[in-house]
């Protein structure tokens, strides 16, 4: 939160946390991309590695891999 209040005098920091929410914002929109091939693809069948397929890459699009860096941006 100190970072964010105080970008110019935390810069290194600053810059490291926002490519850091850049690369999870990337990473949702290839999960997306990636359920959406899958569900066109094979459908509901079960999953290449195991997994129930489709309705568990649904459930990891709601997984947050940096939670902080997004909670944060609510105290600002």
């Amino acid at each position: 939160l100190g970072v964010y209040k105080d970008p110019s005098r935390h810069w290194a920091l600053y810059e490291l946390a926002e490519k850091l929410v850049d690369l999870e914002t990337a990473f949702r929109f290839w999960r997306f991309r990636h359920v959406t091939t899958v569900e066109r693809i094979i459908g509901f069948k079960t999953g290449t590695g195991g997994t129930a397929g489709v309705s568990y890459l649904r459930k990891m699009l709601d997984v947050v891999l940096f939670p902080e860096l997004f909670a944060l941006r609510t105290e600002l």
